[in-house]
């Protein structure tokens, strides 16, 4: 017999990959959880996960298991939405996850509009850098930049989005702005990178030609970091150049501290997407998370970041020092 708390006790140990994660999530000492999953693989006579001292990672059977078990738990969850949610007004909780960049800036303010159109609704938005297993974790959605590799998810576009190059125009007054694509190899680049030593690509795709004019370039220079906000206060101050979101410079832009170089170019794979986990057959979005959805959907369906960028002067196109690598 297996009920809803081993289901939940399952996904938590695959999402946190550790019993003690699990047992943090769940608010229970690590030696129940323990048992419990020991009693669970007992009962059902199989052995879910592979149990090393510092890591758990589940058995094929375990897979198998926690594909089910995620289908089951959404089950569970459709069914209390429906016997919560009152015929007029909306209410019960909704978790959303989001990027901490966009989440901050633009999610937050309209979750707090939404929350204040609906009093009986209680809304936890969860900030993180990386795209969490969103059944696994709990989250009825998140807003996040770019399609995930995951196809299973449902995703709905909420606005367009793309990543161009910029600069401070004291960069581009000492430096010369590119002319081409190709030339940004020769200028000193401010690149957003994990915990790895990889060269940075940037494939730039022509606006009047996105599928047939794509070009692919090896940037460097001394400085990066893994904060895109880092990196924008660096181009900021002039240290390179940066491509980063319209969203997150469209004021920059606006306002003269930074210039739009090569706008004929861009990086399209940065839209605005409204992701949720797959449902169980049968089972219908809940009215309060349709709501959410039309709600940031109407708000972000004239965003001001796709007005006119500030293009670069043209000024000295002189060639730039190739930067260190």
């Amino acid at each position: 017999m297996i009920d809803r708390s081993d289901l939940m006790m399952v996904l938590q140990v695959m999402e946190h990959g550790s019993l003690s994660g699990a047992a943090r999530a769940l608010d229970l000492a690590p030696p129940v959880v323990t048992k419990r999953l020991a009693a669970l693989e007992a009962r059902i006579g199989v052995r879910l996960f592979h149990r090393t001292t510092r890591r758990v990672s589940p058995t094929a059977e375990g897979q198998q298991f926690l594909q089910h078990a995620r289908f089951l738990a959404e089950g569970f969850k459709a069914l209390e939405q429906t016997l919560t949610e009152g015929a007029h007004e909306l209410q019960g909780p909704l978790r959303l996850c989001s990027s901490f960049g966009f989440g901050r800036a633009w999610v937050a303010p309209l979750v707090a509009q939404f929350s204040a159109l609906h009093p009986r609704l209680t809304v936890q938005l969860h900030l993180s850098e990386h795209l969490p297993d969103l059944a696994a974790a709990g989250f009825d959605a998140a807003v996040w930049l770019w399609t995930p590799r995951d196809t299973s998810m449902v995703s709905r576009r909420l606005a367009a989005n793309r990543r161009v190059v910029v600069a401070a125009p004291g960069y581009v007054e000492r430096h010369g702005a590119p002319q081409t694509p190709a030339e940004l190899s020769r200028h000193t680049c401010l690149v957003v990178r994990e915990n790895d030593d990889r060269p940075a690509l940037w494939r730039l795709q022509a606006l009047a030609r996105p599928q047939r004019d794509v070009q692919t370039v090896r940037v460097g220079g001394p400085l990066s970091s893994n904060s895109g906000e880092v990196v924008r206060e660096w181009a900021l101050r002039g240290h390179g150049l940066m491509l980063r979101s319209l969203w997150d410079v469209h004021q920059h832009l606006a306002s003269g501290a930074l210039v739009h170089l090569l706008p004929e170019y861009a990086m399209l794979d940065a839209d605005v997407q409204f992701l949720m986990p797959p449902r169980a057959a049968g089972t219908d979005v809940p009215k309060r998370l349709r709501a959410l959805q039309d709600h940031l959907s109407r708000a972000l369906a004239d965003p001001p970041w796709l007005s006119a960028p500030v293009a670069a002067p043209q000024g000295r196109a002189r060639r730039a020092p190739r930067p260190p690598r």
